[in-house]
């Protein structure tokens, strides 16, 4: 016979639940995850907002456990809300979520801090691992896209000498490759023609001594550039 549960019990286990943010704007998405995570009870959704800037103060202001994050956020997009959260509240886990197989955007995200990384439309055991992983403090990368990443930081990029060389102009336009934006976002973003953004691409593939952007990223991100 099993024993009675005392209300000491109940509020113990309320206690011992996972608080979750889930930061995403389109509604059928935002309804998935709600039945998803009704089906763990280890699990409370303590809020739902829909666009990056609510997100980062929906999470400085509930501090919740675990912030599941759409990359493709209107206003502030995922990747800039987790970089925010994470330099205010690191002990927070945020897994991303995105609709693209962009070992860019990927690799952006970890840069920005998130500890899990998955495709949407993923099967629930693979959230469910994500998540899990996420809260055991390692990084998870979904296996749709983690071939690819691994594809481009592995051998490790080397140190290199000619750092140096990018003009400022190509610093900003590396940085805004790392954060994964498209070439047209990056001419909007600068004001500048998008002949311009794709001849200082060229220019700072040249002086990295790489043969794509993914690889330009990654140099930048492990010799410390950005």
């Amino acid at each position: 016979m099993s024993s009675p549960t005392t209300p000491e019990c109940n509020q113990a286990n309320l206690l011992s639940r996972q608080r979750i943010l889930i930061v995403e704007d389109d509604p059928v998405m935002q309804l998935g995850l709600e039945q998803f995570f009704e089906e763990f009870s280890q699990y409370q959704i303590i809020g739902i907002v829909t666009d990056g800037y609510l997100g980062v103060e929906a999470a400085v202001k509930l501090q919740p456990d675990l912030v599941v994050m759409d990359i493709g956020l209107p206003q502030l997009d995922g990747i800039a809300a987790t970089q925010q959260i994470k330099a205010n509240l690191p002990n927070i886990r945020v897994v991303i979520l995105t609709s693209h197989q962009d070992e860019t955007e990927m690799i952006a995200a970890l840069a920005a801090g998130a500890d899990a990384c998955c495709i949407k439309g993923t099967s629930l055991e693979q959230l469910s691992v994500a998540i899990s992983a996420a809260k055991q403090g390692a990084t998870y990368l979904d296996p749709q896209i983690a071939k690819k990443v691994i594809e481009h930081i592995k051998p490790p990029a080397p140190v290199v000498s000619n750092l140096g060389q990018l003009s400022s102009r190509e610093l900003e336009v590396l940085k805004l490759i790392v954060e994964g934006r498209t070439n047209p976002e990056i001419a909007a973003e600068l004001y500048m023609s998008l002949s311009t953004v794709k001849t200082h691409i060229r220019s700072i593939m040249n002086k990295l001594a790489v043969s794509d952007r993914v690889q330009a990223a990654v140099v930048a991100l492990r010799n410390g550039l950005l």
